[in-house]
């Protein structure tokens, strides 16, 4: 029986909104800036770091450009009014009586009734210089017997008791134990917008603070002790209102803990339930057609290609939803894995669905499938290919034969997910290049079925802490071996600047193998000059070592054509273009014409990243490819290599060695493991976009987990989970636990995992 899901509470001061807590004006600035609606979105906004004001350092010698706290006493102030510009400023003369520094203010004069002769205090801030005289700009400060000023900053009183007495000793050593601790409290760096800066949003979230007393901990207090773990309220007023820097550290990991406990909950919750729910058995039936085309392959399935569909034909068989992942290596054979469990559906009467990211990956699948079925089986189950491209009536005979049942094959992009698209009995649904769709968009095509199984599949290998975070409610199957007789990828990275010799050799090699009878790939980060592919941006991680303002223009498509057939030496050979700007009959007749060998070089956009496969392509070039993720890399190298030629991946850069660019074609380079390369994919990408941006639909609420760092305690979490869910399935014992997976239905946290 499933749970029945309760409401969030809406008595929880977290979900008050910000208007109601910050004022308006506030509350619209933090949701233009953040998205932020909530106490909840405002308190699990972070601090990305934590300054300290650092030791109290005499005004003698000041260093120009570091932060400073100092103690000092006000000698004197004077306001001017501005010469070049309207305004005044606040000149306030402070010393320590060693030596004299000023604090400017623009247009506060205000403060004068703050800071007079004689008052004394701590003042924080950055030096600079100017005509020849230090100052702090708009320094924090702290006055003694007074609130705090500046920023905001909470105060410390130096005052003493007033029945005690008083020397100046004593005065002096209360001031200095105060300025101390005042120095010693970190300072939360938060995320921050030009229109929101660090400081405003530190006091947002003071004012929150001061209205939480205490809220729900959904944790249970055994859990929370077993992982030491701080309460809740505890947690959030120490990771944004530090006394000491062991504070933050602490409520930091208690706060890790949580997301990783939370995201790790909901996902195995969501699959406890979708493994409950009722769905139509696929079983296999003997001497049906999935039989019948294994007799007719022309070559052995691989071990884990069979493994890979023996677990499948278990799972389409049960009465419960199939929810896999199938993850494989570049031409490791994942196509006629997901083609024999299409057949174990349509065996009755059943329909599937292979939903593709392109235009050109889901015609490949299309031509794929019809030509491995053979003519008798593709004309008893007709394959459909449904598009955006289409014409009308193609499109409309394709809708026809779905909602009645004549085809049982469809291919095709996201017009698949369109409303006109029916099915008669959709019983499987296939996801290809998973991590380039949402999970509402494969929810969406789901739904056009009773409870239909699922199998996702990635020929992006994803290393284990990914895999768990960002498709945790899916079961992952790994085929690692190549079909046998693969004669494998040799890769150089050609250097172009620094070996221009070599880097005239590629032409030199496309020419050669051509004149063998081979074809070639050339691919280039943009379609014409200043026009990036769509898409392009998740290529590869920002550089801090290379702007793009310095990098020189990106090779394009256009130019690349143009001067291949403006060389004598090309040109009695065939060259075209390939790019996602083209309409799709267009992109269909070239790849047609690259199939059947009338084109012999094909210079191209990512458009032929996955799913493409042309036999008697041998040499794959990518210029400019330090524009390339490694993914992306690795992806376009597996287009060669596929059929009785060994394959051949030039990577040309004009990234400099030691770079980060540099280091990743180099990667790419050095072997072709894809496993290893994820890993290594990673490593340097750190807080990149580990996941991809089209996973989510949008950014990522991941707040302070990384999967490149906190792998041990993604898994760990994991198992805490799964020990939660085994002793108490529907969460009787832990209703806190309940509503927060409530909450995180309702407000579909979930669907927007992906960046990290």
């Amino acid at each position: 029986m499933t749970r029945p899901q309760p409401q969030a509470s809406v008595s929880d001061p977290l979900d008050l909104d910000l208007t109601a807590v910050v004022g308006g004006k506030t509350a619209k600035a933090l949701e233009k800036a953040f998205e932020m609606r909530s106490v909840r979105d405002l308190l699990w906004h972070f601090p990305r770091r934590y300054s300290n004001r650092g030791e109290l350092t005499p005004l003698t010698g000041l260093p120009v450009g570091e932060h400073v706290t100092v103690m000092a006493q006000v000698i004197d102030v004077r306001e001017r009014t501005m010469q070049k510009r309207r305004g005044n400023i606040l000149e306030v003369r402070i010393t320590d009586g060693q030596g004299s520094l000023s604090l400017t203010f623009f247009n506060q004069a205000w403060r004068a009734s703050q800071l007079f002769a004689g008052k004394q205090g701590i003042f924080s801030g950055k030096v600079s210089e100017y005509r020849g005289n230090l100052q702090l700009q708009h320094p924090d400060y702290q006055l003694f017997d007074d609130r705090p000023g500046g920023g905001g900053s909470d105060g410390v009183d130096g005052s003493p008791a007033p029945s005690e007495e008083i020397t100046w000793e004593k005065s002096l050593e209360l001031k200095e134990s105060a300025a101390k601790a005042w120095a010693d409290r970190p300072i939360p760096i938060y995320p921050a917008t030009a229109t929101m800066p660090s400081w405003s949003i530190e006091k947002a979230v003071g004012i929150a603070l001061e209205l939480l007393s205490q809220v729900e901990d959904p944790l249970p207090p055994a859990l929370r002790a077993s992982e030491d773990v701080l309460e809740l309220t505890a947690a959030l007023e120490q990771i944004h209102r530090p006394e000491r820097t062991a504070d933050w550290q602490r409520a930091r990991d208690s706060m890790r803990f949580r997301e990783a406990f939370d995201l790790q909950l909901a996902l195995l919750d969501r699959r406890r339930r979708a493994g409950i729910e009722p769905s139509e058995p696929r079983p296999p039936r003997e001497g049906g057609l999935r039989d019948r085309f294994d007799a007719g392959l022309p070559f052995d399935l691989t071990g884990d290609q069979r493994a890979a569909g023996d677990r499948i034909e278990l799972e389409l068989a049960e009465p419960h939803p199939m929810h896999r992942l199938l993850q494989g290596e570049v031409g490791s054979g994942k196509t006629i894995v997901a083609l024999r469990a299409m057949l174990q559906v349509a065996e009755g009467g059943g329909q599937s669905a292979l939903l593709a990211p392109t235009e050109v990956l889901a015609s490949q699948h299309y031509r794929s499938i019809v030509d491995s079925l053979g003519p008798q089986l593709a004309s008893e189950l007709n394959p459909v290919l449904v598009t955006g491209s289409m014409p009308a009536s193609e499109r409309q005979r394709a809708l026809l034969s779905l909602a009645s049942g004549n085809s049982r094959i469809a291919v095709g992009t996201h017009a698949l997910l369109s409303d006109g698209v029916t099915f008669y009995d959709l019983g499987l649904v296939i996801v290809d290049e998973q991590h380039r769709f949402g999970v509402e968009q494969r929810e969406t095509l789901r739904r056009k079925g009773a409870q239909p199984h699922v199998l996702a599949m990635t020929a992006t290998p994803i290393p284990r802490t990914v895999a768990l975070t960002a498709f945790g409610d899916l079961e992952v199957t790994t085929i690692r071996e190549l079909p046998p007789g693969r004669l494998g990828i040799e890769s150089f990275t050609v250097p172009q600047l620094e070996m221009p010799a070599r880097f005239a050799r590629v032409w030199t090699r496309t020419l050669e193998e051509v004149a063998a009878g081979r074809q070639v790939y050339i691919v280039c980060p943009a379609i014409a000059p200043n026009e990036a592919e769509a898409g392009q941006a998740e290529a590869a991680p920002s550089d801090e070592t290379e702007k793009d303002d310095a990098k020189p223009p990106m090779v394009n498509v256009e130019e690349t054509v143009a001067w291949l057939r403006s060389r004598p030496e090309f040109a009695d050979i065939s060259v075209a273009a390939l790019t996602g700007a083209m309409k799709g009959d267009a992109k269909d007749s070239v790849m047609r014409a690259f199939v059947a060998g009338a084109v012999q070089i094909l210079v191209a956009t990512t458009v032929i990243e996955v799913g493409v496969n042309v036999p008697n392509a041998s040499t794959m070039i990518v210029l400019d490819a330090d524009r390339f993720g490694i993914s992306q890399l690795h992806q376009l190298r597996g287009r060669v290599g596929r059929g009785e030629h060994a394959g051949l991946c030039l990577l040309v850069t004009r990234a400099a060695e030691g770079t980060p660019a540099r280091s990743r074609v180099d990667a790419v380079a050095a072997t072709t493991d894809g496993f290893a390369l994820a890993e290594i994919d990673l490593e340097q990408r750190r807080e990149g976009n580990i996941l991809g941006t089209e996973q989510s639909g949008g950014r990522s609420t991941l707040r302070l987990l990384r999967v490149a760092e906190h792998g041990e305690l993604i898994e760990h979490a994991r198992e805490v989970a799964a020990g939660v869910l085994e002793a108490d399935p529907e969460l009787e014992h832990a209703p806190g636990l309940r509503r927060m997976l409530a909450r995180e239905l309702e407000t579909g946290h979930l669907e927007n995992l992906a960046k990290s």
